[in-house]
């Protein structure tokens, strides 16, 4: 009976535990974009993406040290991880960087919340692993719906900045779709714990920026307390110990139920950017931002009745 009741409460423990870093990791990815549109009044777009993966990959570098922990040796991990350093940290940061000096990080974050349709379409059209139901697509086309009416087409569309900075992000997400489907078909079983796996991909990332940085980052730069914080918060955190959470819920989960931290991670990002930059939101973007999850939802199957 003691064993039992001891197994319980240490699985109770993991649950809690695991459920915590889920909530953390929602908030300090909603944030994110709040610390992109503060350190972009100091650096350019490229500089916050090459300073977010260079810290990132120093911190988890730091935790794989301390843990003592052994990178794989098969060639094919590290050119799985190669790619999805490319598709899933290098592509996206860039286009996030540039598109929100045209666009709030209320938007931006109610963007990031299409991932899971893009996710979805990818594992469906792209890599096969996945069979979609009638009910699936019909998720990804209300998904599609509500991005429509997040862009608002009928205040009329005239290809400025803001136009195509919402279609970068979109392009961001998409890479974030094409990465996850990649890693479920290529990298499910790389046989290297969740912190390894994350350093490696931010760490690779951070390799190929270093090796960009003639090209990229040797730009003037302004900096003040607001821009330092903001860029070692993203870049520590947001994109150090946070790949960690995720990688965490993943593996306890399964990737359907993790990729629900989408759902939080818009409303702490529009909540920040009304509360502490003043952002205007416009009733179409949460009403979108609803239509989208509603899609999520229906994408993932999450609606079925249960017996």
């Amino acid at each position: 009976m003691t064993t039992t009741a001891s197994h319980t409460d240490t699985a109770t423990a993991s649950s809690a535990s695991i459920a915590v870093q889920f909530v953390l990791c929602g908030i300090v990815w909603g944030s994110s974009f709040l610390f992109m549109k503060v350190a972009l009044t100091g650096i350019s777009p490229a500089q916050v993406a090459w300073s977010r993966l260079i810290l990132g990959g120093l911190t988890l570098g730091l935790f794989v040290a301390l843990r003592r922990e052994r990178l794989p040796r098969r060639a094919a991990v590290w050119g799985h991880l190669t790619v999805l350093a490319v598709s899933f940290c290098v592509v996206p940061f860039l286009l996030f960087s540039w598109a929100q000096q045209h666009v709030s990080s209320g938007l931006a974050s109610i963007y990031n919340a299409t991932t899971p349709i893009m996710t979805a379409i990818m594992a469906w059209a792209v890599f096969r692993v996945e069979k979609l139901k009638p009910v699936q697509i019909a998720g990804i086309l209300l998904g599609i719906l509500g991005v429509m009416v997040i862009i608002a087409p009928w205040q009329g569309l005239d290809l400025s900045q803001s136009l195509v900075a919402q279609f970068a992000i979109l392009g961001a997400t998409a890479c974030y779709g094409f990465s996850l489907a990649y890693m479920r078909r290529f990298a499910s079983d790389t046989g290297v714990s969740a912190l390894v796996f994350s350093f490696l991909n931010i760490g690779i990332a951070a390799a190929i920026m270093a090796l960009l940085t003639p090209v990229l980052v040797l730009t003037p730069v302004s900096l003040d307390p607001w821009v330092v914080g903001s860029v070692v918060l993203l870049g520590c955190l947001g994109t150090g110990v946070a790949y960690i959470w995720n990688q965490n819920a993943v593996r306890a989960w399964g990737p359907t139920r993790a990729s629900t931290v989408t759902y939080i991670t818009p409303v702490v990002g529009v909540i920040l950017g009304v509360v502490v930059l003043g952002e205007a939101v416009s009733w179409n973007e949460p009403a979108g931002a609803l239509i989208v999850f509603l899609g999520i939802l229906l994408a993932q199957d999450r609606l079925r009745r249960r017996t």
